[in-house]
C-alpha cells in the first residue's frame, strides 16, 4: 500500500500555526513513506470561502516548502461527482429526501431539549416523506441504527462510537450545496487516501464519514486526529496569542525551517533532541511518537528555536530575506555588503526582523549618540583614542576583520589601555549607542571612508560638548 495523505484546509480564514502543523505531519508522513501529498481545498462553504483566504494558503505553504504532490484540488470543482454518488446513495437506500421545514425542526429540537433529550433529527422522513408542493427536499444520510463505529486512531486508541447516537445528517442542502462530511468522505474514498492526520476536533465527524465510505463500498483510511494547540495560558489558540496568518511568522522574520522545527516539536518528540533539519523530521518523523495531550504556544520557545537555525543557516540564503526586513524598515541596502552584516549579526538576533532593525545603523548615520553612552564613551581621553585609530585605520595595506582585529588591539597595546578603552568610543562612533556587533566586523563592514566620516563627526562632538563646558 502505497501511503497517500492530504491537507486539506477550509477557505474561510487565514492559515494559522494549528493547520500549519497538520500540514506539516501529514507531508512529513508522506516523505517519511516515499507516499504521495495531496492539497485539497474544501471550498463548499461558498458564503464563508474567499479568494483571498485560498491564495494566503497557498503562499503560506509555499513559503514554509510543504509542496503538494497533487492538488491543489477544489471540492467545487466536484460538484457533478458528489450528486453521483448522492444519486447512488439515493437509489441503494443509503439516502432519503427530507421535507421536514425549519419550524418543524426548531419545534423538534425544541422538545427534546425540554425533555432533557440530546438534540437530534428523529428520523420522521427516514421510512419515506411525501412531496410537498413548492418545498425542494434535503437529502440525508440513512446512518445504521445498530452496532458500533469503531475508530483505530494512531494517536488516541480505539475509540468506539455507538451507531444510536449518531442522527441521519444531511449530505445534500436544498439549494444543491452537498456538505461538508459528506464531500469529506467521497475525496478521500476517490482520492485513494490512506492517512487521514488532522486536528482531534475531527473526531466527531470520523465515525460518520466513516459510514459514509462503507456505504460506498470504500476502504476505510488510517486516522490520526492531533491534540490541540493551545496558547501560553493553556486556553485555546486565540488571536491575542498566535492564531494568525502563518505569514504574518514571515513578516516577524523567522525562518519556514525553524517554524517547521518548532511546530514539529509542538506534540512530537524524538528522543531528547531540539533541532532538526527537515531532512531529519522526514527521517524520525512517527505518528506513533505524537502526544495524546494538547501542547501550549511557547513564544520565547520559538525564537529560540529560530535563533539556532539563524546561527548556522548558510549565509547565502539568508541574503534575500534580511533584505526584505529592510524594505519593510525603508531602508536603502545599496552599497552595503548584506552578506557580511548578516555574519555579524546572526549570533546576536532571534529573528531576523530583530537582526534588521539592529542593523539600520550599516546603512543610516546615526541622527544622535545616546545622551548616556555618549557622556560616559566620548570623552577628551576618547578623543586622543579615536584619532588615533583612523590614522591606524589608514595605514592598513589591505581591509578585513582580521587586519581591523589585529590593528585595534596592538593599538590598544601600544596606548597603554584595555581594547574596551577604544571599543566603546569607536562603537558609539560608528553605532550611535553602545551595542554593535563586535568592533572589528563593524569596522570592517562599514570600510574605512564611512568609519572616517563618523569618528570625525564623533569628535567634533567631543569638541562642542568640551567648549560647553569651559
Amino acid at each position: 500500500m502505497k501511503v497517500r495523505t492530504r491537507f486539506a484546509p477550509s477557505p474561510t480564514g487565514m492559515l494559522h500555526i494549528g493547520g500549519v502543523r497538520t500540514a506539516l505531519f501529514s507531508w512529513l508522513y508522506a516523505r517519511r513513506h516515499g507516499g504521495t501529498f495531496v492539497l485539497r481545498i474544501e471550498d463548499t462553504d461558498r458564503e464563508r470561502s474567499t479568494p483571498e483566504a485560498v491564495q494566503a494558503i497557498l503562499d503560506g505553504m509555499q513559503w514554509l516548502g510543504l509542496h503538494a504532490d497533487e492538488g491543489p484540488i477544489y471540492q467545487t470543482a466536484r460538484y457533478p461527482r458528489y450528486h453521483e454518488v448522492i444519486g447512488q446513495f439515493l437509489a441503494s437506500g443509503h439516502a432519503y429526501h427530507c421535507y421536514c421545514s425549519k419550524d418543524e425542526l426548531d419545534a423538534m429540537r425544541a422538545g427534546q431539549i425540554e425533555r432533557k433529550e440530546k438534540p437530534r433529527y428523529d428520523g420522521r422522513c427516514r421510512h419515506g416523506a411525501v412531496a410537498r408542493p413548492g418545498v425542494t427536499p434535503v437529502v440525508r444520510f440513512r446512518n445504521p441504527t445498530e452496532g458500533e463505529v469503531v475508530v483505530r486512531d494512531l494517536v488516541h486508541g480505539s475509540i468506539v462510537f455507538q451507531n444510536a447516537e449518531l442522527d441521519d445528517l444531511i449530505i445534500l442542502r436544498s439549494d444543491g450545496n452537498p456538505t461538508y462530511n459528506f464531500c469529506v468522505a467521497v475525496d478521500d474514498w476517490d482520492m485513494q487516501i490512506t492517512h487521514v492526520i488532522r486536528g482531534d476536533d475531527h473526531i466527531n465527524n470520523t465515525p460518520r464519514q466513516i459510514n459514509m465510505l462503507l456505504a460506498m463500498g470504500a476502504t476505510v483510511p488510517a486516522y490520526a486526529h492531533l491534540p490541540m494547540i493551545l496558547g501560553p495560558d493553556g486556553a485555546k489558540l486565540s488571536k491575542r496569542h498566535g492564531a494568525v496568518s502563518v505569514l504574518e511568522y514571515r513578516n516577524d522574520g523567522f525562518l519556514p525551517e525553524a517554524l517547521l522545527n518548532y511546530l514539529a516539536r509542538l506534540g512530537w518528540s524524538h528522543g531528547d533532541q531540539e533541532i532538526f533539519t527537515i531532512e531529519e523530521l522526514i527521517r524520525w518523523f512517527d505518528l506513533n511518537d505524537v502526544n495524546k495531550s494538547a501542547s501550549a504556544l511557547n513564544p520565547e520557545k520559538m525564537s529560540w528555536t529560530n535563533q539556532q537555525h539563524l546561527m548556522v543557516a548558510p549565509i547565502s540564503s539568508l541574503v534575500a530575506q534580511f533584505k526584505e526586513q529592510l524594505t519593510r524598515l525603508d531602508v536603502d541596502t545599496g552599497g552595503v555588503d548584506l552578506a557580511a552584516v548578516v555574519e555579524s549579526q546572526r549570533e546576536r538576533a532571534k529573528t531576523l526582523a530583530d537582526m534588521a532593525e539592529a542593523s539600520r545603523f550599516f546603512f543610516v548615520r546615526p541622527a544622535a549618540f545616546e545622551p548616556k553612552a555618549a557622556a560616559k564613551h566620548l570623552s577628551e581621553e576618547a578623543k586622543g583614542h579615536l584619532s588615533a585609530v583612523l590614522e591606524r585605520l589608514s595605514q592598513l595595506p589591505s581591509w578585513s576583520v582580521a587586519s581591523v582585529h589585529d590593528a585595534l588591539n596592538t593599538l590598544a597595546v601600544e596606548r597603554g589601555v584595555s581594547l574596551g578603552k577604544i571599543a566603546q568610543p569607536l562603537r558609539v562612533a560608528l553605532a550611535g549607542g553602545p551595542v554593535s556587533p563586535p568592533i572589528d566586523q563593524t569596522v570592517a563592514v562599514l570600510g574605512f571612508s564611512e568609519v572616517a566620516a563618523r569618528v570625525a563627526s564623533a569628535i567634533e562632538f567631543i569638541d562642542r560638548s568640551q567648549a560647553a563646558i569651559r
